[in-house]
């Protein structure tokens, strides 16, 4: 009895000391909460995002510029070319999030923007351990710093790189970019003995295979509601938390039931991973397989979003931009989106979730919620654009043939257009990167991230493709298409409210599948964990 009294007492010591996630520290031991992680490799983190956003929005934000007045290009071909650079990007984090989760682990991809970017915002959550009640409220806060320090990383490439590169100073503007990107790798290196890790849990594939092979070789066998499925006890630290059953996918649910032959087979210690899948690995497929309508979801919104680089720039640039005698450079208009994303932050965290909470006596706005919320500012961003579209080219000068798309119409009408992306943005964004990092299986989160990375990379691919098929059938004849080189001989408002059209489609899907979707089930979470929570619950 002594022996087991001193055993507890050491494990609640231990418990104290060492965070319960399983986080390890630079060393490869048990992370001491009070030494490693927390708000102050969080900071780090932020700072550290905010100079790499520098550094890329350096380059990004006025390339459409740099194509059409250096490179030459046409608008719709500029625009066409964003896209395409911005989706390319992007797209690689599928691959830099694979490399994490399985082999390399967070902290050691830093391979380029596609190791980077999905990989540093799980890093950063992966700072405050989920086992402590302060600890799990900071991650989800976290999450909206991140987007925050993102913002505000790019607001000086908004403005102070965006002007000289706008005088035509493009070299100069780009090497501070080089030079933000230098800071910020030094930072991220001078955390190293602060960071808590996460062993990398190795390829999923197998995983994901065995249980459809398992799932395939039983489809004779039928599972009853109250049988039992394989699981085991425990799993060790790098495999992450049990996943409990759930509802849903039943033919999945064949992996894991136990047949005379596994039986047997368990019996001789010779169980074959391709013959029979645990819980944990059925839970691990259908947790994927529900969130990827959720994540189609979001890549209209995406399409949205690129155009605050492309088609917002270009209809900027044929505005009126002076302001007395000073020149204002079309793509620091998007400084508007950043401060609204830091005003709606604020907003959000601080009086509409709380007023929500007491209305409702739920715990607010679910990521779900927030991110229907998105789709629906983002329709009337659109709705915006199109419409003040309309007014410039009442107000268009057009029989001038030197002053191409110049126009009296001032260009801080552009505003309210970029408040309203901004303000989709904290519930579209924030809420994505919290879902999918919550949704997804301890050994994905980094491919969670991913999924918001691999949505704005689709959306730049899709609105490419969208200009294309638009100019392909409205350019015929003597018309020029709806984006031509001269905005005011075109429809750039028919356009915008194309895609005004094509996200509330958008939106009548997404709540269909947010009705459908079931929140994944972690073991040992507490009642306070959205997790464990029923969808009709949480209003949905």
């Amino acid at each position: 009895m002594t022996k087991y009294m001193f055993q507890d007492i050491g494990e609640e010591k231990v418990n104290k000391e060492h965070t319960l996630d399983g986080a390890i520290d630079s060393r490869g031991h048990p992370a001491v909460r009070e030494k490693t992680g927390n708000w102050v490799a969080g900071i780090l983190i932020l700072v550290n995002q905010g100079l790499a956003t520098l550094a890329f929005f350096g380059v990004g934000v006025n390339l459409v510029l740099f194509l059409t007045r250096v490179m030459g290009e046409e608008n719709a071909e500029a625009a066409n070319n964003v896209s395409k650079w911005t989706g390319t990007v992007y797209i690689f984090s599928l691959l830099g999030a694979f490399l994490s989760d399985s082999y390399w682990g967070r902290y050691f991809t830093s391979l380029g923007n596609g190791g980077y970017q999905p990989n540093i915002a799980t890093f950063g959550a992966d700072q405050f351990d989920e086992g402590d009640p302060r600890e799990q409220h900071s991650k989800i806060v976290f999450f909206s710093y991140f987007y925050l320090a993102l913002n505000l990383g790019s607001l000086f490439s908004n403005t102070i790189l965006n002007f000289f590169e706008d005088e035509g100073q493009w070299t100069l503007g780009f090497w501070a970019s080089t030079g933000s990107a230098t800071l910020a790798l030094v930072l991220f290196l001078c955390g190293t003995p602060r960071y808590r890790y996460f062993k990398p849990s190795g390829n999923p594939l197998p995983r994901f295979c065995q249980v459809f092979v398992s799932a395939a070789r039983k489809w004779k066998v039928k599972v009853l509601q109250d049988d039992k499925l394989y699981d085991v006890e425990e799993f060790s630290t790098n495999e992450g938390r049990k996943m409990l059953h759930t509802e849903g996918f039943r033919f999945l649910d064949k992996a894991a039931f136990i047949t005379s032959k596994n039986f047997k087979q368990m019996e001789e210690n010779k169980c074959n991973p391709w013959c029979l899948s645990t819980v944990t690995q059925v839970e691990e497929v259908k947790c994927i397989l529900r969130l990827l309508p959720i994540w189609l979801c979001t890549i209209l919104y995406s399409v949205v979003f690129a155009q605050m680089a492309s088609l917002f720039v270009e209809q900027g640039d044929a505005m009126d931009t002076r302001i007395s005698t000073f020149h204002i450079p079309p793509a620091s208009m998007s400084s508007f989106d950043i401060l609204s994303v830091a005003a709606f932050i604020f907003i959000y965290r601080r009086v509409l979730d709380p007023i929500v909470a007491r209305t409702t006596k739920s715990k607010g706005l679910t990521e779900l919620q927030r991110m229907g919320i998105g789709l629906v500012l983002a329709i009337m961003a659109m709705v915006s654009a199109g419409l003040v579209e309309q007014f410039r080219l009442k107000y268009a000068i057009e029989d001038c043939s030197d002053c191409e798309g110049s126009s009296s119409l001032s260009i801080f009408w552009q505003v309210p257009q970029y408040i309203l992306v901004g303000a989709s943005e904290v519930f579209m964004y924030v809420g994505q990167l919290e879902f999918f990092n919550g949704q997804t299986p301890d050994g994905l989160k980094s491919f969670g991230s991913a999924l918001c990375m691999t949505s704005i990379s689709l959306g730049n691919y899709v609105s490419s493709l969208l200009v294309a098929i638009v100019m392909k059938i409205s350019a015929r004849d003597e018309m020029p298409g709806w984006i031509p080189g001269n905005l005011n001989k075109g429809h750039l408002d028919r356009f915008y409210f194309l895609l005004a059209a094509l996200t509330t489609a958008d939106l009548v899907i997404y709540v269909a599948m947010a009705k459908w979707y079931n929140y994944v089930k972690f073991q040992g979470n507490t009642e306070n964990d959205i997790n464990v929570q029923d969808p009709e619950e949480l209003g949905v």
